[in-house]
């Protein structure tokens, strides 16, 4: 079979080397000039893992990744720890693979490579899909630049903003969320060495959160600092001043304090995602990753999920082109209830978890502090256990 992969992102290189792997031809439109990736820094549980190694790149993002020792939690406003995730041993035991943060380069990077050594997959930058038409044997897929690509199936992996879903599912503009970010990342040798934790450290405080990992191999230190400030307007990579953003948090305590005043060149978004839906496909389109399920960063997933998209879309799209829109309605029901649950956890935890306040925010420090590591593990296991992708079950 030919099929298009509408969008060169993670999910939509990770889909065409899922796709190639089975024999098809892959045609990757990409709306910018060049295939790269952009942002900061990134979490990949195991079942990320489970999904690379299926792909064939899980050593080649292992070699870029840090591999932390805990997830920790703090009380931003006393700058006491709460409660820790110990991700090492029995961790990697239970789930198989470890808990990893990366550049988002460094995991796009191996699957840029993996798609340019392939025969099978054809990288064309440039061309913006704005709308598909197809008849029962084939689909066809038009772009902003006037050109036309046909396939067997075309699968939207084009974004919160997809053009694909648009047409398909037609739901208008993301939901914004009103929760601001700030992010910047900065050489490991400024940070001082009392600070360098081979952790993420999510610091909670009243309507606010920052988060700090190391990436880069242990180079940089990845800055992220939220604040729910009922944002009404979408902004993504806005340049912030220095300034702005130490204003913003004002309760910090001192070793979060000290961190955030080592951030420079900060830049700002304001998050969003979508509610999520029953039906993602359309005959012989589908729709992948942010494109089918968008979600808030809170239980860092996102990627997680648009790699196990791609290897579940590759098990299913096998042999020759028959019966594809059955094929796309199985990945649609195979997935929808796992990624919908993740996009609405991912939610509460930024209103439940992150950014309580007084008595609520007691109480929460109570309810972690009593977990034990084997709780937490318990709590995670639907997500960081899943190998079977389809289901989220340990097999």
């Amino acid at each position: 079979m030919r099929i298009l992969v509408a969008g060169g992102g993670i999910g939509g290189l990770a889909t065409a080397i899922s796709l190639a792997a089975q024999g098809h031809r892959v045609t990757v439109l990409e709306r910018r000039d060049d295939f790269a990736e952009l942002g900061a820094g990134i979490q990949l549980g195991p079942n990320a893992f489970h999904a690379l190694d299926r792909l064939g790149a899980g050593q080649a993002v292992r070699d870029r990744a840090v591999f932390i020792d805990e997830l920790r939690f703090m009380d931003a406003t006393t700058g006491r720890q709460v409660v820790r995730m110990p991700l090492t041993g029995p961790y990697r035991e239970r789930f198989g693979n470890p808990y990893a943060v990366v550049h988002r380069g460094d995991l796009y990077q191996p699957l840029l490579d993996a798609c340019r050594a392939s025969d099978a997959v054809e990288l064309v930058p440039g061309q913006s899909v704005v709308r598909y038409e197809q008849t029962a044997d084939e689909v066809t897929a038009h772009t902003a630049a006037g050109d036309s690509f046909t396939g067997d199936a075309l699968i939207g992996a084009d974004g919160i903003r997809s053009s694909v879903r648009g047409q398909l599912v037609g739901d208008g503009e993301p939901r914004v969320s009103g929760h601001t970010i700030y992010r910047s990342v900065i050489p490991m040798e400024r940070v001082p060495e009392e600070l360098r934790w081979n952790s993420v450290t999510l610091w909670a405080g009243p309507k606010w959160h920052f988060v700090h990992y190391p990436i880069g191999g242990g180079r940089f230190l990845n800055l992220a600092a939220t604040r729910d400030d009922a944002a009404p307007d979408a902004l993504v990579g806005v340049p912030a001043e220095r300034d702005h953003v130490l204003a913003e948090f004002p309760e910090m305590s001192d070793a979060a304090r000290r961190l955030l005043e080592l951030g420079e060149e900060w830049r700002t978004w304001v998050l969003c995602d979508r509610d999520p839906v029953e039906n993602w496909t359309d005959g012989r389109v589908a729709l992948l990753g942010d494109a089918a399920h968008p979600m808030l960063q809170y239980a860092a997933q996102g990627a997680c999920m648009a790699l196990e998209d791609a290897v579940v879309i590759g098990d299913l799209l096998v042999g020759d082109g028959q019966d594809v829109p059955a094929r796309l309605e199985k990945f649609n029901a195979q997935r929808r209830d796992r990624t919908g649950r993740t996009q609405l956890v991912a939610r509460e935890m930024g209103s439940q978890l992150y950014h309580p306040a007084g008595e609520r925010a007691a109480a929460r420090n109570a309810m972690l502090s009593a977990l034990s590591a084997e709780d937490l593990y318990d709590k995670v296991s639907w997500l960081h256990g899943a190998r079977d992708s389809a289901e989220g079950e340990v097999r």
